[in-house]
């Protein structure tokens, strides 16, 4: 996050451009301003296009410009019966699952309000908040999106993005399986039509209203995600590489074909069974997943390494690929059985479970499949484990 230290390394080795990665710096204005400021190029959108697209709202009148529908919202807590309960609270400038609240009822919107500006303005710098229509059986669905100098604007097809906890994406696939062709044709066509003129990679993303079968603009993402590997997977394009060679100024390619189905599960260090708690303490052992169709992204697990409060409790990535989402869905599994992270508490033994479900391998869930049915974990610890955990903490604290 030190914006400044990483232009000044830049400097220092000669280099000629940026690339932020797919964190906070990323979607910072200031950020890509301060790059070109120095010289360097920023690989990413440019400047007032971050600027534009990181204001929910302002995204939302470029999407409704662009006849792209749009969910009833408004940023005036005064008119939050237009919008109609239940609603959901969001933060204006950031997302991520991040100040974000659900409320039922008109009694519960005040208390809402003041957690979630809190939160929006821990996370992001900015407080800010706006009010929007909650979908309750819905599907999440984006499209990825490449822009370049040149005008041309293409997309590289969806990612299901359902399967979530706290509003935060947990696993995603590609393509969606629930998705009718029509539908396929109509969500990227809106994607390109709202983002002409866009330059570099973004996400745009979409609610699937189950009941209505109505799909709602929600937010563009202008930068990379963590998800883009699925999408690379099954496209055969490097995203990352596209990002460069569009910062230096070619033109991007719109022939993509999608083939076969990939999956990817993001590995945290957090408990399910306690609610999807973020544990802390040192990895004392691991093994990561290999072989064929399987592909991990990650670094910050290992042997040794501490997991701090101070960051994201993401580890890594595990994405698998196969001709059928059936072949994928199995060979997720074996990937995931192949772990070893000892030391803290993950997710592993959860995401196997969903990953096994029929619901899930049939391709058809939706945003509420993990808390809003009461999911419950596969495995559970016994008692020496916990201890063994419990004793790990006390030798890092007192380190």
């Amino acid at each position: 996050m030190d914006g400044e230290g990483i232009i000044e390394v830049g400097r220092r080795f000669g280099a000629d451009a940026v690339h932020p990665g797919y964190g906070f710096l990323s979607e910072n204005c200031e950020f890509a301003r301060m790059v070109e400021a120095a010289g360097m190029v920023f690989i990413g959108p440019r400047p007032e296009q971050l600027e534009a697209f990181g204001d929910k709202q302002q995204a939302r009148r470029i999407a409704r410009a662009a006849g792209v529908p749009v969910l009833p919202a408004t940023e005036d807590p005064e008119r939050a019966h237009e919008v109609g309960f239940p609603l959901m609270v969001k933060a204006a400038k950031g997302g991520g699952g991040r100040g974000m609240r659900v409320v039922n009822e008109a009694g519960g919107l005040e208390g809402a309000l003041v957690s979630a500006s809190r939160e929006a303005k821990a996370a992001f710098g900015d407080g800010s908040l706006y009010l929007e229509k909650l979908v309750r059986r819905a599907q999440h669905v984006e499209v990825q999106i490449l822009g370049d100098k040149h005008g041309n604007v293409s997309h590289l097809f969806e990612r299901d993005c359902s399967i979530q906890r706290r509003n935060q994406k947990m696993i995603e696939c590609a393509p969606a399986a629930w998705l009718k062709q029509e539908d396929r044709e109509k969500l990227c066509g809106w994607a390109v039509a709202l983002m002409q003129g866009y330059e570099n990679a973004g996400t745009v993303e979409f609610l699937h209203d189950m009941d209505s079968g109505e799909f709602w603009f929600i937010e563009v993402n202008p930068r990379i995600q963590v998800e883009h590997t699925v999408t690379e997977e099954v496209t055969g394009v490097d995203i990352v590489k596209a990002q460069i060679r569009i910062a230096e100024g070619e033109e991007v390619r719109a022939d993509a074909e999608m083939r076969g189905c990939a999956i990817q599960c993001r590995i945290v260090a957090e408990d399910p069974q306690e609610g999807f708690k973020p544990d802390y303490g040192r990895i004392t052992a691991y093994r990561g997943a290999a072989g064929f169709g399987v592909r991990l992204d990650g670094g910050t697990a290992y042997s040794g390494a501490v997991v701090t409060r101070h960051y994201d409790s993401l580890l890594e990535k595990v994405t698998a690929w196969a001709p059928s989402r059936e072949e994928a869905c199995a060979r997720m599994v074996r990937a995931l059985r192949e772990f070893r992270i000892r030391g803290v508490a993950t997710n592993l033994a959860f995401l196997e479970s969903v990953v096994k479900h029929p619901q899930f391998v049939e391709g058809n869930c939706d945003t509420g499949f993990v808390e809003g049915r009461g999911w419950q974990v596969a495995r559970k610890r016994d008692r020496a484990t916990r201890l063994l955990r419990y004793l790990a903490h006390m030798t890092v604290n007192e380190r």
